[in-house]
This record gives C-alpha cells, sequence and structure tokens, in this order.
C-alpha cells in the first residue's frame, strides 16, 4: 500500500509540472503571431484592480494553472460563447523606472505627442510603435489625477501643473495624435475618483467639471476615440468614490468586490465599440 501511495505521489507531481510548464509557454508565445484582435491595456494599480477583480490566483489543475483575473476571464468565456478571438493584453505605463510612476494628462502629451516617433521615449512605447501591434489600445490616468488646481489663466501644454487650462490643452494635442492612427481605436476611462478626504471640495468639483469635458466636448462622434465612464461608475453622480466601493477607509483604490462586478462592463465595452462603434452600449458599458 506504502508503494502504491509512492507511486501515485511521483505521477501526480509530474502530471503537474507537465501541465505547468504547458501553462509557462503558453503564456509566454508571442500575442501577435495569432489572428487575434489584440486589445491593449495600459494602466497602473487602479487598472489593475479592475484586470484581477476578486479571483486571482491559479484555477484548478484541468485549467491548467492559468490565471483567472477578471477581464481575461470575461474574454475567455466571450470568445467561447461567440466564437471570436479577443486577445487582450495588460501592462504598466509608464512603469517606474526610468520614466517614473505617473500616467496624467501631461505625461501621456509628453510620450505620444511630444516625443511621437518609432523609438521609446524612456524606454516607454509612442503610438507609432504600439498601433501596428493592436487593434485597440485602452489607457486611463490614477485617483491624482483629481486633485487639479486653479487656473491661471495661461494654459501650458507643456506643464505638468494639474489645472483644466492644461488638461484641456493636452487632451486636444492627444486627440489629434490618436486621430492619425484610424486602423487602431482607442478606449480612454475617465477620470479615477478619490475617497473623500484625499482631495479637496474644490479639487472634487474641478475633476467632476473635466470629466464632464471630456464626455460632452473632447469626445467627438465619428472618429476612432471612445469612453468608458469609470468616474461615474466609482461616484454614482457624486464627486468622490463611494465608500462602498474602497478598498478600505481613506483607500482612493477601489475594492477587488467593485473591480470584479465592473469588469464585465469593461468588456462588454470594449466589444462594443470594436464590433459596433459602441452604439450598442452606454459610457458605463451598460447594454441600452
Amino acid at each position: 500500500m506504502n508503494k502504491f501511495k509512492s507511486i501515485l505521489i511521483i505521477t501526480n507531481i509530474l502530471v503537474i509540472s507537465a501541465l505547468f510548464s504547458t501553462s509557462c509557454k503558453d503564456q509566454n508565445k508571442d500575442p501577435m503571431n495569432n489572428n487575434s484582435i489584440n486589445i491593449l491595456f495600459l494602466h497602473h494599480s487602479t487598472g489593475g484592480v479592475i484586470w484581477k477583480g476578486e479571483q486571482g490566483g491559479l484555477k484548478k489543475v484541468t485549467r491548467y494553472f492559468k490565471e483567472t483575473a477578471a477581464l481575461p476571464s470575461w474574454f475567455d468565456t466571450y470568445n467561447s460563447e461567440h466564437g471570436t478571438s479577443y486577445a487582450v493584453f495588460e501592462q504598466n505605463f509608464p512603469k517606474a523606472q526610468p520614466y517614473g510612476w505617473e500616467n496624467y494628462p501631461y505625461d501621456y502629451y509628453q510620450i505620444w505627442v511630444a516625443n511621437a516617433g518609432t523609438a521609446p521615449f524612456k524606454e516607454e512605447p509612442t503610438l507609432e510603435m504600439l498601433t501596428p501591434d493592436y487593434d485597440m489600445i485602452i489607457f486611463k490616468h490614477c485617483f491624482p489625477v483629481g486633485n487639479i488646481k486653479p487656473d491661471t489663466g495661461e494654459g501650458d501644454i507643456s506643464s505638468e501643473t494639474k489645472t483644466l487650462e492644461n488638461y484641456k490643452l493636452q487632451y486636444a494635442a492627444l486627440r489629434d495624435k490618436m486621430r492619425e492612427f484610424s486602423n487602431t481605436k482607442f478606449l480612454l476611462w475617465t477620470a479615477a475618483a478619490h475617497a473623500e478626504g484625499n482631495a479637496t471640495v474644490e479639487e472634487a468639483a474641478r475633476t467632476r467639471e473635466f470629466v464632464n469635458w471630456v464626455k460632452q466636448e473632447w469626445d467627438e462622434p465619428g472618429d476612432n476615440i471612445f469612453i468608458w465612464d469609470f468616474y461615474e461608475l466609482e461616484t454614482e453622480s457624486g464627486n468622490f468614490l463611494l465608500p462602498e466601493y474602497g478598498a478600505k477607509a481613506g483607500d482612493s483604490h477601489p475594492s477587488a468586490a467593485f473591480g470584479q462586478r465592473v469588469a464585465p462592463l469593461l468588456g462588454k465595452r470594449i466589444v462594443d465599440v470594436l464590433e459596433n462603434d459602441g452604439n450598442n452600449t452606454n459610457l458605463k458599458g451598460e447594454t441600452k
């Protein structure tokens, strides 16, 4: 009996090792060597919450140790049910080094507009580098984008200062740049909201003003740029992240449960933009 148990244990170890090895090979293959519709999600920590949701970790052995992050899992199911081949990838943008862990309007403007071209800027890829490989590029800002100071009356497109006048100049330049790549669709998240106490009432009101401007004026019909209204999902018409959606008191990161709930809305919005120019969902990703 002991010998049988030993053989069984060794066999299980070998099977698990083989499956794990297969999984690693699959994860490391070149995503561009297939016929998939390739989607790139550029994000930092808040985006990571939506990507992962509550699941994380590993599935059962029968699923080859595949990660069960919320957004990729949603696409696995959608592809299986609809016979589609959407492939979603994610990466931190910009990286902490050498550029710096900042992804605000100024930073996208610096990397994609002011330093456009076929060479990276501080090791970050430009749109000329990204668009040949991806059918959609999703990008967002982290919640410090909402620490918006009063306007001075003199906007400066090259300024890091967080003001509405600077944001609007940088967004106008980004819109013109993205329109140069008509074969790629872009999906912008509206701003991530701060938890109350992490921004002043005045800053939060300016963030609401910025989000409304993006949706009502900056976003124009008929081009290759679309919106996912993450801010509205977090605030439900308020100006702060709702406490029940936060990771913990005083933290502007959303909770894993919130990420799990809204990841399908992002998935629906992505598919609708790719298939129907976003006409069948509202900005939050809900079916019309």
